[in-house]
């Protein structure tokens, strides 16, 4: 299929693309950053339609174009934050390296130059679509910029096909008329699931998940290993997110006549980890008996050798009279019900 052929699909279909074609003024439309690749022989008119195309494609798909665009007139930069509000989203926020390149193949040389979303906050450079400042890696200043020149020099413009520093910043007065350059945010509330940071890409965005989350939306909650209650003992947890996942929070307990070691809680971390390891419960233990001289000793022991609930019974030989309580048992505090009996002539 050819492109014009192509086109006028879609302007059956009722597009965008047909919109345009159907009015010529509309050809004049600002640069779009989803751009698609298209032969060097197309003019200018059909290279503008190609890009809404690309647009509206990707929006029929489920994506959104995160799209530039350029007032035709100068003005200060106030004006120019409030022309972007009123008509896209806001003055645009450079992300990197290939937004700059970007710029610089698609947007008509001004010899004004474009005021973007930098201005001075309290005396700190600072994006103002999301209030965050400038950090240093971020920068792109032209060579010996930002030098506050003429005093009051609040406000950054960037140089598009400048011979020198082309795609770079510089700061200059607000009161200056620039043209204003504009985005359209492809970012929604909902794009990272409410659990992270969405960031504008060429043709799209990407999510910087927040702590315990991740996925392409952020939609998933970090897991960790699940736990057991311990042997001789229980376990109560509490999954705010899902079991066993990202703040889930375990409560261990050890029953009578054992001791708990290790710590009593741990929870779940936003890397997959627990903050602490299970806790073990130990049978407490009493001091082992003997038999007494001249007598024997019969024990039982549910849990382990002469620990809780361990019980001995004791006998004297033929001949012989038992001095104590015949029968013993191992408590919860490790100590016996009675001492050992001893065995005496009658």
């Amino acid at each position: 299929m050819t492109a014009e052929s192509w086109l006028k699909a879609f302007t059956k279909r009722g597009t965008l693309a047909g919109a345009v074609l159907g009015n010529p003024s509309l050809l004049q439309i600002f640069p779009r950053k989803c751009q698609s690749s298209q032969r060097r022989s197309w003019n200018i008119a059909k290279w503008w339609v190609w890009t809404v195309l690309c647009c509206d494609l990707l929006a029929h798909h489920g994506t959104n174009c995160w799209t530039y665009h350029h007032s035709e007139k100068p003005m200060n930069w106030a004006k120019a934050r409030k022309f972007c509000q009123e008509n896209y989203t806001d003055l645009v926020a450079i992300q990197n390296k290939g937004e700059i390149e970007y710029l610089e193949r698609t947007l008509p040389f001004s010899h004004t130059y474009y005021w973007i979303g930098i201005r001075k906050v309290g005396g700190i450079w600072t994006w103002v679509g999301t209030n965050k400042s400038l950090t240093k890696e971020a920068e792109n200043w032209g060579d010996g910029e930002p030098n506050n020149k003429k005093s009051k020099e609040d406000c950054v413009e960037i140089y598009i096909r400048r011979t020198k520093d082309a795609g770079k910043w510089n700061d200059d007065s607000c009161y200056k008329q620039k043209r204003a350059l504009c985005y359209t945010a492809s970012c929604q509330p909902w794009s990272c699931g409410h659990h992270g940071e969405c960031v504008e890409t060429i043709n799209n965005y990407t999510c910087n998940c927040d702590a315990g989350y991740y996925g392409p939306q952020c939609q998933f909650v970090i897991q960790c290993e699940p736990l057991e209650a311990p042997d001789l003992g229980s376990m109560d947890c509490s999954h705010p997110l899902g079991n066993f996942s990202f703040t889930s929070m375990c409560t261990f307990n050890c029953s009578m006549g054992t001791n708990l070691t290790g710590i009593e809680e741990t929870t779940c971390g936003p890397f997959g980890n627990w903050s602490s390891q299970e806790p073990t419960c130990e049978v407490i233990q009493c001091e082992p008996l003997e038999a007494p001289d001249l007598g024997t000793m019969d024990c039982s022991h549910p849990l382990q050798n002469f620990s809780f609930t361990s019980t001995c019974i004791f006998d004297c030989s033929e001949g012989m009279e038992l001095m104590g309580e015949r029968k013993t048992i191992c408590g919860s505090s490790g100590i016996w019900s009675s001492p050992s009996p001893k065995c005496q002539s009658e």
